[in-house]
This record gives C-alpha cells, structure tokens and sequence, in this order.
C-alpha cells in the first residue's frame, strides 16, 4: 500500500497537477489568493485549526531545513489526495517551472535518502513530510502568508492589498547534490538537483585570474553552513569578495546567469520585479566571494551579495552514502527583510 501511495504521489509532484482554473492575466498574489482559497476549502474544520495560523504569529517567521519530527501547518501525509493536490497546485502558482522542478525533485530525494540510509531514520525521510501553513486570511485587501517547508526546502510568502510582496526566505537544498548510486524510483543516478546553482559558480572562480582571485577568494576552507539559517533577518556586514565592476565581460554574464537562476525559481512576475531591484541598484557594486575548494568533490561556499539580495551557498557534507561535499545548502535573502518586515540590522 506504501508502495503504490508513493508511486501516485511522485506522479503528482512531478507535474501531473494542472492549473485548472489559472486565468494567465491574473497575477501572481490574485493567483495564489485563488488556490489558497481552494486548499483551505476541501479541508475539514480539525485540519484548519492546525493549517491556519494568525498573521502575526511568531511562527510565521520561524523557519528552517533540518529534520524535524514535526512542523508548523498541516502535513501533506494527513491530507486526502485531493487536498494534497490543491497543497502543491498552491506551491506550483507560486513558483516557475524550473522553481517548482526542484522543490518536488528536493521532496523527492527524501526517498533516495531513506534507502540509502536505511531504517534508522525513516521518521525523517518522508516526501510527504512538508507542511503548508497559512497565515491570516487569504485576501485581496488585508495581509496573509504562506509557508510551504520541511526537510531542505523553505518556502515563504507574503500578501498585501492584493499583492505578492515578498517571497523570501527561499531556500533549496539537494542531498545527494549528485546521485552517485543506484537507487530505486523516479530519480535515478545523476540526477542533480541544483546543478546551475554550483556549476555556473566553478565556471565563474575557475575563470578568475589570479589578481582577481585574491579578491575573491575569502578564505581557502569553506565556510560549513550557510550564515544566518532559521534567523528571520540575515545581519549582515560590508560586502567582501570582487565587485561586478572588476570583472571581464564574459565573467559579468556568467554572475548574471547565476544570480538569475536564483531570481527565476518564483513565478515571472515576481522574477521580474527581483530583476528591476538589481537594476535600480545597479550591478556595480554586486559582489562574489568564494571559500574553499575550486573543484568538485571537495569542501566549497560561496555568496553573492547585492545592495538588497544576499545568495549563499554551501556544499561542504559528505552524502548519505559517504561520498565528499555532496550534499548542497543554498538561499535567497532579501536584505531589505525577509518575510515583508523591515531588516532593522541590515
């Protein structure tokens, strides 16, 4: 019965759910209104009272990726199929299709995990192990949120007079980063959840020259995990690594392609709109700083800082199965405040 649950929750996360009812002209707060609208009506009472949460609760900024016995919100294994359907159709209009390929593939590689680590920690390795929680009341005129999260995905998001306003903190993670085993089900060996996200960066440190690099580089061991991880605000300092301005041409489209595989895991309109921030701040002063190795296979970080983003990334632990710095962190932070709240330590 596991088995066949399984097989029919994979077919669904990986692109079986249609956006029925999706008028392309709506945007995306309008959107998401309407599916969270639809989850919240195909439950029962009992199951509002732990999907829906007040809008100031202390919980809505409250997140993170480790593995956790339970949640804020409503899991996705105490729901029907159908309102798990109506679940991850509300995640699939907040996200792009590349954006939402990685999350049900990250949801997915709860399974890898589970047989390459065997029974031990089967409490933790669940694809159905994430949880929706909403935040208010669904509105076109009064603020609401939503939190769609479990192990290694975040996802948040805030509304305001209609509007999706912001969308942060988003966070992937990928373990194995690369599949180097065989295993069962829909993600076989080499699958590799975030390969933009690491491999446009070595193309871009391995282009450095070595006066560049000595800019660049910030320390020759990485860093072991993203800064600033289950904190509502990133406190950052000044911008260290080589500014956008001191790169060549070919080296400014390789950071720009990276930035944007970040910018575009949202829905376009929200891409758009992370877009024209980086514009109306300029690119001058985008900075990349790296730490660590500059090949596979060995500890490496990263993080790109802008006048109002933060990137970082992390792969410095080894895989379930053993092999070195394989198992990927990575996020996108808004530095003007995560979650719509003023960055008072910015």
């Amino acid at each position: 019965m596991r088995v066949v649950r399984s097989v029919l929750f994979a077919c669904a996360l990986l692109g079986c759910i249609a956006l029925t009812g999706l008028k392309v002209a709506d945007p995306p707060g309008k959107q998401m209104q309407m599916f969270a609208e639809s989850f919240l009506t195909s439950l029962t009472e009992d199951q509002k009272s732990v999907a829906v949460m007040p809008y100031g609760s202390p919980q809505r900024v409250d997140w993170h990726f480790i593995p956790k016995k339970s949640r804020k919100g409503l899991v996705l294994s105490d729901m029907n199929a159908a309102q798990r359907t109506a679940a991850l159709r509300l995640v699939r209009a907040a996200l792009s299709e590349a954006g939402y390929d990685k999350a049900s593939k990250i949801m997915l590689l709860e399974a890898v995990l589970r047989e390459l680590e065997g029974e031990n920690r089967n409490w933790a390795r669940d694809p159905e192990k994430y949880y929706m929680t909403i935040f208010g009341k669904p509105s076109d005129t009064d603020a609401w949120a939503l939190s769609f999260e479990g192990h290694h995905l975040s996802l948040n998001f805030a509304f305001r007079d209609g509007k999706l306003v912001d969308s942060t903190p988003q966070f992937f993670a990928a373990n194995p980063g690369t599949i180097m085993n065989e295993v069962s089900g829909p993600l076989g060996k080499g699958t590799r959840v975030l390969r933009e996200e690491e491999d446009l960066a070595f193309k871009l440190v391995q282009a450095l020259t070595e006066a560049q690099s000595k800019q660049a580089v910030i320390s020759p061991k990485a860093l072991k995990e993203i800064r600033f991880a289950g904190e509502a605000q990133a406190s950052v300092g000044e911008p260290e690594g080589i500014p956008y301005s001191e790169l060549n041409d070919s080296q400014k489209k390789v950071l720009e392609k990276l930035v944007n595989v970040y910018v575009d895991a949202v829905t376009a309109d929200v891409a758009k709109q992370r877009r024209s921030l980086i514009e109306d701040d300029g690119w001058a002063d985008v900075h990349f700083a790296w730490a660590g190795a500059t090949k596979p296979g060995v500890g490496h970080y990263y993080r790109i800082r802008g006048a109002r983003f933060l990137i970082e990334f992390a792969n410095t632990q080894a895989d379930a199965a053993g092999n070195p710095a394989n198992h990927i962190h990575c996020v996108w932070r808004d530095l003007a405040g995560d979650f719509d709240l003023p960055n008072a330590r910015k």
